[in-house]
């Protein structure tokens, strides 16, 4: 174990009052903008009062949603809301449409306008409200949203949110300037003492990178779905991705490269009563257990644990077959023979997905029933993720948890690649697709995935998350097909027949309705192929094995209850439907 840092940070909400709620000050207004939640600026207001200063503190992360969830002005009812959003170059068209996300779900039956606006350089971008009530009575705001552009770590120009300072008082002093916050402070503190440390030239580079982050605040849920303003969930993100993106530089790698084997990079936010702290360190691997409590299989309303799962395994039955993990972990898979074609099902590759381990293991035990079923399943191909993607959400249940994405080796497990000598490396996790494909010549895999079930963003370098801007607000429950050359008759059979299934939910159609139309309101048109209301990407790509593909992708990280149920029975009859289907359409080409 090596410490590179164990450092606290001054709370800018402390300096702020400690200069400023003073005699020397009284009479003054002032407004800033923090990465603060709503309660402690509210709290911090008060005491500015109690000194004789007239504050007014705004969120400097989503300061437009902020206003409607906090000022009375907002609180309607409303008819119409026109909202001017500000466009400025550096950002692109849209960035500050998606930062007005999911307003449009929040302002019930009234109608949103939105109208871009261009910022002349060097202006501070603002939104412009003009509220529109039932009697005809109009309010116009302007709502101030500090960003700053500046070069990040992978030398790209961002334009980011940030602090702000405005400050006047009766004797003329003025103070209008960005305002570097502990939050900011903390993260550039954190990037630079890990880009600055000696890792050597050979991956992995450590076995755990462990950042851990003592930070005031608490989430605000958003009355719209899953959705949640969560500064915890955001610092873990923007860690997270920034981090890989500099090891993919350093390494001499196109940003986004997923064959990149750092080691685990662990992020771990956790709430404080003020303290701001930040520790990095390396760790040896842990090899705990994800250990989610048992729950009926058909009625699970959270993740199962790995012990339940080698249970729901053994009552599957068939051959037993294994790979090992980088931390050591077992990934479980069985064969169940029969005279069928063969398909591969499988769940977990990114372990934060957790509907597709469900759905998989569901599905399984339903084909398991039928005495001529062919299959293998490996419910969970990454259990390194699986069991970090537990261990976070015992602090924080309700974030996506991007860190437990990929396995230990800090790498995509499907995007193993060759080493520089040309040799194969450890396959490790992607062994059991190699042994799947290999025990029975299936032509068809079925490969169930997720995605936030809220708004992602990466607040710090240019809030949309790059690299996966098609991500960054749900939108339904959608399929990605991949099929061989020559094969798109059948793959296209395929789709449809399971399109046709899902559609016979009425809960999943009315989900994917809601998410689509609040993603082309915020994000724009979305492109897709639609196939009975579900978006669906098709294409050729001669390389990938099996013949046909078919990734499932739901919106799940994190839902529980009634949201977890539907989104894993959503995954059960997607691969039920697939696999009938695929007997049909390979039994009339025979």
């Amino acid at each position: 174990m090596t410490l590179l840092i164990d450092q606290t940070f001054e709370r800018t909400l402390d300096r702020l009052l400690a200069t400023y709620a003073t005699p020397d000050w009284q009479g003054a207004s002032l407004d800033a903008w923090l990465f603060e939640d709503a309660g402690q600026r509210r709290a911090a207001e008060a005491r500015f009062r109690a000194a004789g200063v007239d504050a007014r503190l705004h969120p400097a992360y989503k300061p437009l949603i902020g206003f409607f969830v906090e000022d009375a002005r907002a609180k309607g009812p409303f008819t119409r809301v026109e909202l001017s959003y500000p466009v400025v170059p550096e950002a692109g068209e849209n960035r500050f449409r998606l930062e007005a996300y999911p307003l449009a779900g929040m302002i019930g039956d009234a109608r949103l306008d939105l109208v871009p606006e261009a910022v002349a350089p060097g202006t501070m971008p603002v939104y412009r409200l003009r509220l529109e009530a039932a009697d005809g009575s109009l309010t116009d705001l302007t709502l101030p949203a500090p960003n700053h552009l500046a070069e990040d770590h992978a030398g790209e120009m961002r334009l980011s949110p940030t602090g702000w300072l405005k400050l006047a008082h009766p004797d003329g002093r003025r103070i209008d300037q960005r305002l570097e916050t502990d939050y900011e402070a903390l993260f550039h503190r954190a990037m630079a003492v890990i880009t600055a440390w000696d890792w050597g030239a050979d991956e992995p580079f450590f076995e755990t990178l462990e950042i851990r982050v003592d930070l005031p605040g608490a989430d605000t849920r958003l009355p719209v779905g899953e959705e949640v303003i969560s500064l915890h969930e955001a610092l873990h993100e923007e860690l997270y991705f920034s981090l890989l993106e500099h090891f993919q530089r350093r390494s001499g790698r196109p940003l986004g490269a997923r064959d990149l084997q750092p080691g685990r990079i662990l992020p771990e936010i956790r709430g404080s009563d003020g303290l701001v702290r930040l520790v990095i360190e390396t760790r040896p691997l842990d090899t705990g257990e994800a250990d989610w409590p048992d729950q009926p299989l058909h009625q699970a309303e959270a993740p199962f644990g790995m012990a339940q799962i080698r249970a729901e395994l053994d009552r599957i039955g068939g051959e037993v077959f294994v790979a090992g993990s980088r931390a050591g972990r077992p990934v479980l898979a069985r064969h169940r023979q029969g005279s069928d074609h063969p398909v591969m099902i499988s769940g977990g590759q990114h372990a934060n997905e957790v509907s597709g381990v469900a759905g998989a293991i569901r599905a399984a035990a339903l084909l398991a029933a039928r005495p001529t079923a062919h299959f293998t399943i490996a419910p969970v191909e990454n259990p390194d993720g699986y069991a970090m993607h537990r261990r976070l959400t015992r602090s924080q249940p309700d974030h996506m948890h991007h860190a437990a994405r990929y396995t230990a080796l800090g790498d995509d497990l499907e995007y193993r690649r060759q080493t520089g000598r040309g040799q194969i490396g450890p396959l490790y996790e992607a062994a059991i697709r190699v042994e799947a494909r290999a025990r029975t010549g299936a032509d068809l895999h079925l490969n169930l995935h997720g995605y936030p079930s809220h708004e992602w963003t990466r607040p710090l370098t240019g809030y949309v998350p790059r690299g996966f801007e098609m991500w960054t607000v749900p939108k339904g429950f959608f399929l990605i097909l991949r099929h061989h050359p020559g094969w798109e008759d059948r793959a296209r059979r395929l789709l449809t027949r399971v399109t046709a299934e899902l559609a016979h939910l009425p809960e999943l159609a009315a989900l994917n309705a809601r998410q689509i139309a609040l993603y082309e309101i915020h994000a724009g048109r979305l492109g897709f192929e639609m196939i009975d209301g579900f978006p669906c990407m098709v294409s050729e790509q001669p390389a990938q094995v099996p013949a046909v593909t078919l990734i499932t992708e739901y919106p799940d990280e994190t839902v529980y209850g009634a949201a977890f149920r539907l989104a894993h029975e959503a995954q059960t009859r997607a691969v039920l439907a697939a696999y009938d289907a695929w007997q049909e359409i390979m039994t009339g080409a025979d």
